[in-house]
């Protein structure tokens, strides 16, 4: 990594040098790498699989579980789920369900609160859709006050395996996941899902 290379070349010099502001500046760079190697960091992640399984999508905090309207991919009422990802959680995403890949869309938006009502119609989003079975699975990666960079791997006709990369929101922000009304949520608000593990809801038959 860039940061620990660095730090090491600033380590060296100073070694040579004897110089403790040498010290200071490489000390300082091996606490910006540590930071950013806890950061990125991207664990593998087990957990349960099944075509009536929803997983989710990412580590962080239920803030909401709502029915709403969900025109672009569901195109009708949808179960929707919440997840506030912090600064502090792992920020790579994962695909809640196995399927195939129809729908993707980037949209710019503000960059409100990413807890708030507000931001799931507002602030800049990247939505994937994933058809599986009879069922349509809509993930939407939002931005938030921090939060300014989205990055999704998805592309039409690719085919999501459960659990998987599907993309990194970098330092935190909020993952909705749209499932049929008629699934059994497994959690609740407050509850701390995590990505690739953490059973959300049970798809209908």
């Amino acid at each position: 990594m860039l940061a620990f290379a660095i730090a090491t070349g600033a380590f060296a010099t100073a070694v040579l040098r004897r110089s403790w502001p040498l010290w200071l500046v490489a000390f300082l760079l091996t606490l910006i790498a540590l930071w950013v190697s806890y950061f990125f960091r991207d664990p593998e992640r087990t957990g349960p699989r099944g075509n009536r399984v929803v997983t989710s999508p990412a580590d962080g905090k239920i803030v909401m579980i709502t029915e709403v309207d969900e025109p672009a991919f569901v195109k009708g009422r949808a179960t929707r789920i919440s997840i506030f990802m912090n600064v502090f959680n792992v920020h790579v995403n994962r695909y809640p369900v196995s399927g195939t890949v129809r729908y993707v869309h980037v949209n710019p938006g503000k960059y409100l609160n990413a807890a708030s009502e507000k931001a799931s119609l507002d602030n800049e989003q990247n939505s994937v859709g994933i058809e599986i079975s009879r069922h349509r699975i809509l993930v939407r990666q939002i931005a938030g006050l921090i939060a300014r960079r989205i990055v999704t791997y998805s592309k039409i006709g690719d085919e999501a395996t459960q659990g998987e990369r599907m993309g990194i929101i970098r330092f935190g922000s909020r993952v909705d996941v749209f499932i049929p009304t008629e699934s059994v949520v497994q959690v609740k608000v407050g509850d701390l899902p995590v990505a690739g593990t953490t059973v959300l809801a049970e798809l209908p038959e």
